[in-house]
């Protein structure tokens, strides 16, 4: 999985001198069970959902938009882990060619970035709802939300296209590994590069998300903070209707970030810094000190991987009239009344 602990029982180089050995049957049995709930609950929950936003919803609203791109980053990456399985399954084994080892970790860089970045324009989307319900609709439409998607897309491409020149394989005595990070030789190079990542495509989105979640806070615990001159009694229930899916979001989005995202980045900057200084000061960094970095660095990547069960709950509990284009076949009746008339950008 990794440059420096791929085996069992691996001998680590860190210069001519100095080397770690690493016990680690214990990935052998995590990884592939965790990736094979992974792609059977992912699977079954994002093909509902591409369902229900395909064949169910007849008007895209902008959330739809970035709601379906998210479902789309999920799956494609849910379809590489049964190789994956395989692959750990059988103790590091990569029986399948070089590009298609590039593939498979470029399509995981690429959902969990392409997931975080979609999950802030829907963040984003949801705090001019609620903050600025009138101005937003001048400002927020399903063809802004379009033009949004393919730049969020454009951008993980461009971002993670390095991955498909770090990620090789190599002949490891009997095994062939299909390396997470990158070889040996060019890990110094590849830790600049993931940091930067982490920053851009991690860090300063979380940081949005934050912001935009606590002014939304603020804004639903103020008295009548829908109320623009038409108080009744639907209104009112229109409005209990958009803060309970805000609250719904706001959680949910939230802990995608805080189990899924947030353990994942924390622990990988720790091991590679870790390695990284073992190789350039291994008196300050011992073996000890770096394999329990590199055992919390895989029990995270799991949680990484189960945002894509995660996101589409987001869809499920939060979203628009999602139980009734479940059950109803998409039809707009005009014998019987409709719900009342909200602004776009306050629905998800």
């Amino acid at each position: 999985m990794d440059t420096f602990d791929n085996n069992a029982n691996t001998s680590v180089n860190m210069s001519s001198l100095h080397y770690c050995q690493f016990e680690e049957e214990f990935k052998y049995i995590l990884l592939p069970v965790s990736y094979a709930l992974v792609f059977v609950i992912g699977l079954a929950l994002n093909a509902t959902a591409l369902y229900v936003i395909l064949f169910r919803t007849k008007h895209w609203k902008p959330s739809t938009i970035y709601m379906f791109n998210l479902t789309m980053c999920d799956t494609l990456y849910i379809m590489t882990l049964p190789f994956l399985v395989y692959y750990y399954a059988d103790e590091n084994y990569w029986p399948f060619s070089e590009p298609f080892c590039k593939l498979i970790r470029f399509l995981f860089y690429a959902n969990l970035y392409g997931s975080i970045l979609f999950l802030c324009c829907i963040s984003l989307h949801r705090f001019l709802g609620i903050c600025y319900p009138v101005r937003s609709l001048n400002w927020v439409s399903a063809r802004r939300a379009r033009l949004v998607s393919v730049a969020v897309w454009a951008c993980v491409l461009l971002c993670q296209a390095p991955v498909l020149y770090f990620s090789r394989t190599r002949d490891e005595g009997a095994e062939r590994v299909c390396y997470d990070t990158t070889s040996p030789e060019l890990f110094d190079d590849f830790l600049v590069y993931s940091s930067a990542v982490s920053v851009l495509m991690f860090a300063l989105p979380f940081m949005v998300v934050m912001v935009c979640y606590g002014l939304m806070v603020r804004k639903l615990l103020e008295p009548g903070w829908v109320s623009e001159g038409r108080e009744n009694g639907e209104r009112s229930l229109a409005a209990q209707r958009i803060k309970q899916k805000s609250v719904k979001m706001i959680i949910i989005v939230l802990a995608a970030f805080m189990l899924c995202f947030l353990p994942f980045h924390l622990t990988r900057s720790l091991y590679y810094s870790f390695r990284y200084l073992r190789q350039v000061h291994p008196e300050q960094v011992t073996c000890e000190l770096l394999e329990a970095s590199s055992l919390a660095y895989k029990v995270t990547r799991p949680l990484a991987s189960a945002n894509s069960c995660v996101d589409p709950i987001l869809y499920f509990l939060a979203g628009q009239d999602v139980r009734s284009n479940l059950t109803k076949k998409s039809r707009v009746s005009s014998s019987k009344p409709g719900p009342v008339n909200i602004p776009l950008s306050t629905q998800l």
